[in-house]
């Protein structure tokens, strides 16, 4: 018999960790399970023929909200295609509606609640081994003689008998490696589904440390850690911090989901001491309004997130994520604008923007006609409307939403963004402008090159007619550079051919020896190649000649390394 797992995932370089814990908790019959993913920028007919040519005896699903209409649509196809062929799904998707999503797909047998490595492993005994009944398998909902059966809920795990996953790492070279430590969560937030299950439990230390030092000796790129709240228990994550820390290998990188506010002096100290990127953190602040945080159940103190994030920024080692919720209770657009300006001000490495999603099982659901929410219907069921924001300000924050991202979270307008933002009242006013005035340039959904995107600020900058003497060009060209030896030269920069002659002489001498280190292979014409000197400056006798280093980046964004070597250029 032929059992097909399918994952859909977000993006090609995610790895599907549900997917693969399911065939390694059924180790016995994994000759007989093959795991399959795919993404959801791949077409719904390519998934289907592929499906289709495995020739299996049975598929199940792996649901999450960013996939489940095309789930959906496959199931649909698959069921014409394949009527006698049982479908299951399983994920969080689909768990806390396992009825409604089986009234909506006919074609679908059955849905795994919650924790799946034991229901798959008794439904694996009921259709490879042909024992036990359906009935007697706690943790599904499934059909029968046309009616829907519900054996309830399954008792959680002991997460020590979840299996390690990863054996031969070439099966996820280029991936985002996933990986956990705990199941549960200890808080209580109403937009979330992790806050459902209070039973916190953690995976042994030894069980831990032994499978860090895998990712470790693999030279693995990424490691993301899927625990909720991962410094829930500081003792758990002093030592797996301390692990990774002594066995450093330069390479990999751990990201951590985390509570800002309950770090202590120890653990900061601790964190600021390790590698500039072994590890990065997450940390979802979601709303600075009161009775927000209030009304989404979530325990927050603001001033003490601001001062940890400050301390843990000032050891300039480790890249923090911020997250703001737009479309929560009580929060209108100016209150959105508040949390907007404050969080802006804990300087994120990142600073996303997301919108509320009404998720079945969540508080938020049950409480979505009392905040007057319209949200869509179908996944990702993301908010319209409240009672305190319209879906005109909704489309005013996607707008704010969009520029973030470009300006302000790629790295590539860095020392630009900076500057210009001092000249506004707030952050928040900036972006606004100029998400609106990106939309005016951005019919149809156009796609913007990068150098049109640097294009594009400058003409909104030119637009403001700002008093102040500030070298705009020079600003973007360096920002330009800073990420990328572009091999094209922007149109907004000035033209240096006049200084080709002295920068080549700079690097035929000898002082350049001194200057780029790691580079004692390459001549003067490669290193001129692997390079980039720009030349800053108005005034002809008051020019800087700065260098970027591309092999020596900051391990936090990227950038390259600057060198001034006005001193060694012979003028």
């Amino acid at each position: 018999m032929k059992i097909v797992l399918a994952a859909i995932n977000a993006k090609y370089i995610h790895a599907n960790l549900a997917v693969c814990s399911l065939r390694a908790f059924s180790d016995e019959y994994k000759e007989q399970i093959q795991v399959k993913e795919y993404t959801i920028n791949q077409y719904t007919e390519d998934i289907l023929a592929d499906l289709y040519k495995e020739k299996a005896d049975m598929v199940a699903f792996s649901c999450y909200i960013w996939n489940m209409g095309m789930v959906e649509e496959l199931t649909e196809l698959l069921h014409q295609i394949r009527p006698d062929m049982p479908i299951w799904f399983g994920g969080p998707e689909v768990s806390y509606d396992a009825a409604e999503c089986l009234e909506r797909n006919p074609g679908v047998t059955g849905v795994i609640r919650g924790e799946g490595e034991e229901t798959f492993h008794e439904l694996m005994q009921y259709y490879i081994d042909g024992s036990g009944k359906l009935e007697d398998i706690r943790g599904i909902v499934y059909r029968e003689n046309g009616q829907l059966v519900d054996n309830g809920w399954r008792e959680v795990m002991d997460l020590n008998k979840v299996p390690f996953v990863y054996e031969d790492m070439n099966d996820f070279k280029n991936k985002i490696i996933y990986y956990e430590t705990s199941r549960g969560c200890p808080f209580s937030c109403s937009y979330c589904l992790s806050s459902i299950d209070k039973r916190l439990r953690f995976r042994s230390l030894d069980l831990v440390k032994k499978e860090l030092q895998f990712f470790i000796d693999n030279n693995t790129n990424q490691v993301k850690f899927v625990d909720r709240t991962f410094n829930c228990n500081k003792k758990h994550a002093m030592e797996i911090w301390s692990y990774i820390k002594k066995h450093d290998n330069g390479v990999t990188n751990f990201h951590f989901e985390i509570a800002a506010d309950p770090m202590t002096e120890e653990e900061i100290a601790l964190i600021s001491d390790m590698r500039p990127g072994l590890i990065q953190l997450e940390i979802g602040v979601q709303s600075t309004n009161e009775k927000t945080l209030e009304a989404i159940n979530r325990k927050t103190d603001i001033e003490k997130i601001a001062e940890i994030t400050e301390k843990i920024h000032h050891g300039g080692n480790i890249h923090q994520h911020l997250d703001l919720i737009a479309g929560l209770p009580y929060e209108n657009y100016e209150s959105f604008k508040r949390s907007f300006d404050q969080v802006y001000a804990m300087k994120p490495d990142q600073f996303q923007l997301g919108f509320l999603k009404v998720l079945y099982g969540s508080m938020m659901k049950e409480n979505s006609e009392k905040y007057g929410m319209a949200y869509s219907g179908r996944a990702p069921y993301e908010v319209l409307k409240t009672k305190w924001v319209s879906f005109d300000d909704i489309l005013k924050l996607k707008e704010v939403e969009a520029v973030v991202e470009i300006y302000y979270n790629s790295f590539q307008f860095e020392n630009t963004i900076r500057k210009l933002s001092e000249l506004y009242e707030s952050p928040f006013e900036l972006y606004e402008q100029l998400g609106s005035f990106y939309q005016r340039h951005s019919e149809n959904g156009e796609k913007h090159s990068r150098v049109k995107r640097y294009e594009l600020l400058l003409n909104f900058i030119k637009k403001r007619n700002f008093e102040e003497n500030i070298q705009w060009e020079e600003l973007l060209t360096k920002d330009f550079y800073l990420r990328e030896n572009a091999k094209s030269r922007p149109g907004f920069s000035k033209n240096i051919e006049k200084y080709k002659h002295q920068i080549r002489e700079f690097f035929k001498g000898e002082e350049v020896r001194t200057i780029l280190m790691d580079y004692e292979d390459y001549d003067s014409k490669q290193l001129e190649k692997m390079t980039h000197v720009e030349v800053f400056g108005i005034n002809e006798d008051n020019l800087t000649y700065i260098l970027f280093d591309y092999k020596h980046r900051n391990p936090l964004n990227k950038q390259a390394k600057l060198i001034n070597i006005t001193k060694q250029i012979k003028r």
